[in-house]
């Protein structure tokens, strides 16, 4: 019974998950769409460095892409990355992808080269580094795993914040890379992995899941609780 009830709460999770990345990848698309319903490319919403047209772009960037095949490359890694974070990050998965999403952005506007720099490769940068070395901080074996996992689809990923492709924003993705470290180091901090002797085997699936006291939380209709805190380049 014990063992039926943690499945039916990992299912559940991971619906939720896999939901709430499919409506961003869908937001993305949707934005296409209207573009090519408007026959007008909407890449002057970018991100333009270091001027006060740019700054909208902080914003919209990761939204526009410059065709579909571009949008199409970004739409599997994020919907793959974004499920992943919220399933075993769940507490922390909103505060990770603001930051990422907003700081890197920020880094791209202060630091890129002048140009329009669009879509939401930053962001899977930023989730693929936070992924991988919150693997390696925590030593969870499911944090663990789910990093090697990410590593052996995106690992070649590393080539792209070099300057040695012409036409992509290695700055957006260097950016995003940063952040992506800078926030696995911050959350590894605020939500501290508790010893694998102090967790039974339901914990320690979802020891991503307790709160700053170090308590598994829980609703009584077996609900989680979220935590209240929490050119043209692309």
């Amino acid at each position: 019974m014990h063992d039926e009830s943690n499945l039916e709460h990992e299912k559940k999770r991971l619906l939720r998950s896999a939901l709430l990345a499919l409506l961003g990848v869908g937001l993305l698309w949707l934005v296409k769409l209207a573009e090519m319903a408007l026959g007008h490319s909407a890449a002057e919403l970018g991100i333009y460095p270091r001027t006060v047209k740019g700054l909208p772009g902080i914003l919209l960037a990761p939204l526009i892409h410059g065709d579909r095949m571009h949008l199409y490359s970004n739409s599997i890694p994020l919907f793959v990355l974004v499920t992943g974070l919220f399933y075993y990050y769940h507490n922390m998965a909103r505060a990770v992808l603001v930051f990422v999403y907003l700081i890197g952005n920020a880094g791209v506007w202060l630091f890129a080269r002048p140009s329009f720099h669009i879509g939401a490769s930053g962001i899977i940068y930023g989730l693929v580094t936070f992924i991988f070395f919150s693997g390696v901080f925590r030593k969870e074996r499911p944090a663990i795993a789910l990093s090697l996992i990410v590593t052996f689809l995106y690992g070649s990923m590393i080539w792209g914040v070099l300057p040695i492709q012409p036409g992509v924003s290695w700055e957006a993705h260097l950016s995003g890379a940063v952040c992506g470290l800078l926030a696995a180091v911050y959350f590894r901090w605020k939500y501290p992995p508790r010893k694998h002797a102090e967790l039974d085997d339901w914990e320690y699936m979802y020891a991503a899941g307790y709160n700053e006291d170090g308590d598994f939380v829980f609703d009584d209709d077996d609900d989680y609780r979220d935590d209240p805190e929490r050119g043209i380049y692309r």
